[in-house]
């Protein structure tokens, strides 16, 4: 009953009237940002963040979580009918997605994922409710060393494992970790890379940066990509998949939620991760892989499973580690810590109602998502009508006013369009803004937490490798960081081989065709 107490309690929690509500906000408007190609939960949540200061903490996350998730089944809508996705993790759903519309199928694609969407979230909360309890607990045993040693490898895993060019990731998180540090040393007071200017003695706001890079730097970005779009069909029919159709996708979404669900776990893993992995192995298993990409369920079913679970159950790492998993859940850390709550193992005991009542909100999130989904599917082809053109200079000024409010500064608002202009040219250069964020939200836990850990071990850094815990985390990151560069050289000295080997038989034959 201990256990099933707080749970239960939490229920109450989210039927409040006002949480209710905001749960419903927050759906909706993640369903309708996902139907906006380029402008995702990363940018929504940055860009409403300034609106939740004046709502109580549970009921902030609540509604940014509706977005996260509502956001993902969103995606999927642009990724059908007009092959652009409107999320990150609804790209793969564009293969088979895009062609069962062009087949008179978009009602069937959208209802399939609609239903996997459901389950796999669903599947993925009952499992963030067993589990989120254990890991905390486990959490308890962390110190400095333990904490910098996973802050360390979760910067990393997203360098590598996030979407993009490995060394452009890593240029990014190092741009993080650099902006982390701007503003007074922590245990000495003195003024790093300040210049002089007496508004970042404090150091950077986490909330205009995540405004500019995420925000204004994807609506720049959005304008210039929406032009290529095709154009949305003026009906959408059958929503409701045959049962023929629910049989051939049940497999794709029993293995996509399992798949999401621990890959969702991983720093660096997320929703996009997932939903790419479940198509790969989909088509692996499938008896006419052929099929993909000509319109197989299972190629709209898996993904948009596996997306939904991963993006659940990405709260576990946040909520009982305090470390973000992904760059949407980097946000979410920082919504929290400007509430004044701070994630971590601690939450559990400290704060039952926020935990539970996120936790469970979910459940009630899912529901929601799954009853508007499909009926509102003829509102959303209508919204995809609407012109960039109108849209993108309505939200910018809408982000620049949010970030006025903040603190009524117009520093502020220089920031986000520094950042803005900043996250506009990473996109257009491939340099993906997930790693900057994270990596500038887990600079200060690293930089603590390791300065601390050297003053216990008295500046010994092998001091990291007595404890069991720490020592475990940086042998994977070592593995981590070495492993590929390992496979690359192997990779080479075996296709150098196999050249010399085919270069001398094609000496010995020119030889016995000279005798």
């Amino acid at each position: 009953m201990d256990f099933f107490n707080p749970v239960i309690n939490g229920f109450s929690v989210v039927l409040e009237p006002m949480n209710l509500l905001y749960c419903l906000i927050g759906v909706v408007i993640g369903m309708l940002i996902g139907v906006l190609p380029g402008l995702g939960p990363a940018a929504t949540i940055a860009i409403l963040l300034p609106l939740t200061y004046s709502v109580e903490p549970v009921t902030a996350i609540i509604m940014l979580a509706g977005i996260f998730y509502g956001a993902q089944y969103g995606g999927t809508i642009t990724s059908v009918l007009l092959r652009l996705p409107g999320e990150a993790s609804s790209v793969v759903t564009v293969f088979d997605g895009y062609q069962m519309a062009r087949q008179g199928r978009a009602g069937t694609a959208l209802g399939l994922a609609a239903i996997g969407s459901f389950i796999g979230g669903t599947a993925a909360i009952i499992g963030l409710t067993f589990l989120a309890p254990v890991v905390a607990g486990f959490a308890l045993d962390f110190g400095p060393a333990e904490y910098s040693a996973l802050a360390l490898l979760g910067i990393l895993l997203v360098a590598t494992i996030s979407g993009g060019t490995k060394a452009k990731a890593l240029i990014a998180a190092a741009v993080g970790l650099l902006l982390a540090t701007v503003g007074r040393d922590v245990f000495t007071g003195e003024s790093r890379f300040t210049f002089g200017s007496l508004q970042l003695a404090d150091g950077i706001d986490f909330v205009p940066i995540a405004m500019g890079l995420f925000g204004l730097g994807e609506i720049l970005y959005n304008l210039e990509e929406r032009h290529r779009a095709a154009k949305a069909p003026s009906k959408v029919s059958n929503v409701w998949p045959s049962r023929s159709d629910l049989k051939q996708a049940s497999g794709a979404i029993t293995r996509g939620s399992v798949l999401g669900f621990f890959l969702g776990i991983l720093p660096g893993g997320g929703a996009t991760i997932a939903s790419m992995a479940s198509y790969a192995m989909e088509k692996k298993r499938a008896k006419q892989p052929e099929r993909f990409g000509r319109g197989a369920p299972e190629g709209v079913a898996g993904p948009e499973t596996a997306n939904n679970a991963a993006a659940t159950s990405s709260f576990i790492p946040l909520l009982t580690l305090g470390i973000p998993a992904n760059a949407t859940m980097a946000l979410m850390f920082g919504a929290l810590l400007i509430q004044g709550v701070t994630p971590g193992p601690q939450l559990v005991e400290q704060n039952p109602d926020l935990f539970w009542g996120v936790v469970n909100s979910m459940y009630i999130g899912n529901i929601l998502l799954l009853i508007m989904s499909l009926p509102l599917v003829g509102i959303f082809v209508r919204i995809l009508r609407v012109r960039a053109a109108i849209l993108a200079p309505i939200t910018a000024l809408i982000t620049l006013l949010g970030a006025y409010t903040i603190n009524n500064s117009m520093f502020d608002v220089t920031l986000v369009v520094f950042f803005g202009v900043l996250g506009y040219l990473m996109k257009k250069f491939g340099f993906e803004p997930g790693p900057l964020v994270l990596a500038f939200v887990l600079g200060e836990l690293l930089e603590s937490s390791l300065r601390r850990s050297l003053l216990v071990f008295g500046g010994d850094p092998t001091g990291f490798f007595t404890r069991p815990i720490s020592a475990t985390l940086l042998v994977v990151f070592i593995l981590v960081a070495v492993l590929p560069g390992i496979r690359s050289m192997l990779a080479k000295r075996k296709g150098t081989t196999a050249a010399a080997a085919s270069a001398g038989n094609g000496t010995n034959q020119n030889i016995k065709e000279k005798v």
